[in-house]
């Protein structure tokens, strides 16, 4: 079952729409219509590309880091987004809290609003 909030492998596009390799993304929110598709967005181990207010790290101290099933402290790159069809999504790993969902998609939503 997939779901906004959990974390799953696929493997995430360059941005000049080359095939880049399998990571972690988060999965932000179903389409809408009747086609299994999920805007979804990178996450990193490299967490100096951190955009204060923007992106999220995800720390060994935060108390959803076990539950996210990720290995190092992350960076959720929150302008990093894809669509992906749910049959290319590889496997779960784990999932976020609610909450910093909430925060991640209001950045997000923020963000597009004042384009």
């Amino acid at each position: 079952m997939k779901y906004a909030g959990q974390i799953v492998l696929v493997q995430f596009p360059r941005t000049s729409l080359e095939p880049g390799k399998i990571r972690p993304v988060l999965m932000l929110a179903k389409t809408p219509g009747v086609y299994d598709d999920w805007l979804i967005c990178m996450i990193s181990t490299q967490t100096r590309h951190y955009v204060p207010g923007f992106d999220e790290i995800i720390a060994e101290s935060d108390a959803d880091f076990i539950d996210s099933g990720l290995q190092l402290p992350s960076l959720i790159r929150v302008g990093r987004l894809a669509v992906a069809a749910g049959d290319v999504l590889l496997g779960s790993i784990g999932e976020i809290a609610a909450e910093r969902l909430h925060r991640i998609r209001t950045r997000l939503a923020v963000w597009i609003e004042d384009i």
